[in-house]
């Protein structure tokens, strides 16, 4: 199995109070001090599947310059997704599955590209979309348990599909089990690592108490396994993928 990053925008920021100022009811971080911030989504070969996690934001997304107050910038664009793809190896054509994290632009803007895809996601995030067709899969985590989540669906053997509630109600994750690592690739649980290491959300979720519950089971998980945190918004995941860097709480 191979994962590997598809990169879109790079040196991006975004502020303290945005990453970590999920629920915080008083105004407790440094609107001063930021964190750098990009745009990323991955692809899983398993030698016998080309399957992505997500498929970054519409090619027509217009380039804009960062502004005054901002509070995330994702970045200058380095390639759009189809470009960023070719570049790794595959086409189009080869994509057999998409596993979907949910329904924001910058994870769903190039579903329309894969003809030949099967696309995974939660019934929240398909009603959303107002996803239809023979090529849509609405996961309904009916594989039972795995590890410390209560349900979950297998997709293949070692990667499986996880209910991620909070940033979005429809919300999910992807593990994938590869040489003794877990690759834990998330939709937008934390968006920068320092949020997850200080077990702090960020400023953009639909509900609040799911999002706390979803950040506590990821943490507990990552306690107790060898997992590379992937992210989609910060460039440390492009090093802890280079590196398999272990995430240490």
């Amino acid at each position: 199995m191979k994962i590997k990053a598809v990169k879109l925008y790079g040196d991006g920021f975004m502020t303290q109070p945005f990453a970590m100022g999920g629920g915080v009811s008083e105004p407790i971080f440094d609107e001063g001090k930021t964190y750098p911030s990009s745009l990323q989504n991955y692809v899983i070969d398993t030698g016998k599947e080309v399957i992505l996690i997500d498929t970054g934001v519409p090619k027509e997304t217009p380039d804009t310059p960062p502004r005054e107050g901002q509070k995330i910038y994702q970045g200058k664009r380095i390639n759009d997704y189809l470009t960023a793809l070719a570049e790794l190896g595959y086409g189009p054509e080869q994509v057999t599955r998409i596993l979907l994290t949910h329904k924001h632009p910058d994870h769903s803007g190039e579903l329309r590209s894969f003809p030949n895809a099967k696309i995974y996601l939660s019934e929240a995030e398909a009603d959303a979309l107002k996803l239809e067709g023979d090529n849509i899969v609405r996961v309904t985590y009916k594989d039972g348990p795995y590890y410390n989540f209560t349900s979950s669906e297998k997709i293949t053997d070692g990667i499986y599909f996880l209910p991620a509630p909070g940033h979005t109600k429809g919300n999910s994750m992807v593990i994938a089990e590869s040489d003794g690592l877990f690759y834990l690739i998330h939709g937008d649980i934390t968006y920068t690592d320092a949020a997850l290491r200080e077990n702090r959300l960020s400023m953009v979720f639909e509900d609040l108490e799911a999002a706390k519950e979803t950040l506590s089971k990821a943490r507990t998980f990552i306690k107790n396994h060898k997992t590379v945190y992937l992210s989609t918004h910060t460039p440390e995941s492009l090093a802890n993928l280079e590196e398999k860097k272990i995430m240490e709480l």
